[in-house]
């Protein structure tokens, strides 16, 4: 198993509970399953800070930030049972990251935090 890209990110949660404001964002941020899941907490400014930072340290991770077709919304994450984030494997991610690494199989890592007036995520893609 080999690292094969890490990312990280921070943002300010001021900016982005200005930016959830519009509508127009957050629905080309986020995906309507990541929508969908903001009506069941109640701090929605970390929950999208964190997605949002979890979104740019994904595209940090890559290598390629947004480009080479890839959106805000090809990066969904989601929280398990436990509540553990995760980013969720679609057929385009998985095209990008075979094509920029030149591997068939990999596995992602993320990490999530907030404080009051930052949110931070980290991260890593790892061949299997």
């Amino acid at each position: 198993m080999k690292i094969l890209g890490i990312g990280v990110d921070i943002v300010e949660n001021r900016r982005i509970q200005k930016s959830i404001k519009n509508t127009l964002f957050k629905k080309r941020i986020y995906t309507s399953k990541e929508l969908k899941q903001s009506n069941l907490v109640n701090n929605k400014v970390a929950y999208f800070s964190k997605r949002f930072a979890a979104k740019e340290a994904f595209s940090k991770a890559i290598g390629s930030g947004f480009r080479m077709n890839l959106n805000f919304k090809d990066i969904e994450v989601v929280n398990d049972k436990m509540g553990k984030p995760y980013y969720v494997k679609n057929k385009k991610i998985t095209k990008i990251i075979q094509k920029n690494f030149k591997i068939k199989n990999f596995k992602c890592f993320l990490s999530i935090s907030d404080e009051k007036k930052y949110s931070t995520a980290f991260a890593i893609i790892q061949t299997l």
